[in-house]
């Protein structure tokens, strides 16, 4: 099991005490697998290495917006594990007391809809699913502007009937 390699690889340096070495592990495991828990990982060593607190809370932030720029960028579909990265973030600002900042983090947060979607079954019955689906708050301005093109497309479609009548 190659993760478990990586791991003990990564805990042996930070007991070392070999930061940049284990900055250099955490690195090449991200060019592997950009995992959430890898990322959540590598913030969490970042926030407690043994060196200046506010360059650790710097390193940590900069891994947490490196982490959140991927799944906003190369992996829009993995919704959920943005959310869980979010959270965690949070968390650690609030962990870090007073040099924490959660105003960097909750302007960023999601709102969680539930929502139905029909699905059909083995024996042809319909059915509905709930599901959570999360809007980010950049993504709630397309969202809406998604909303106002299909209602001027619906008035368009009213006129052009009502023209023909």
């Amino acid at each position: 099991m190659p993760e478990l390699l990586w791991k003990a690889y990564i805990d042996f340096e930070i007991s070392e005490g070999e930061y940049d070495r284990t900055r250099e592990l955490f690195e090449r495991l991200l060019d592997r697998t950009k995992h959430l828990k890898v990322w959540i990982s590598c913030a969490k060593f970042e926030a407690s290495a043994m060196e200046e607190q506010n360059l650790c809370i710097q390193n940590a932030r900069r891994v947490f917006e490196k982490a959140l720029n991927y799944f906003r960028m190369s992996a829009p579909e993995l919704k959920e594990e943005r959310a869980m990265l979010l959270d965690e973030w949070l968390d650690m600002e609030k962990s870090f007391g007073q040099p924490g900042d959660v105003s960097l983090v909750e302007p960023k947060l999601p709102k969680k809809l539930k929502k139905r979607k029909q699905i059909a079954s083995e024996d042809g019955l319909a059915g509905y699913e709930e599901y959570i689906d999360y809007v980010f708050p950049e993504e709630a301005h397309a969202h809406n502007l998604k909303i106002l093109e299909k209602a001027r497309e619906w008035k368009r479609q009213r006129l052009a009937s009502g023209a023909d009548d």
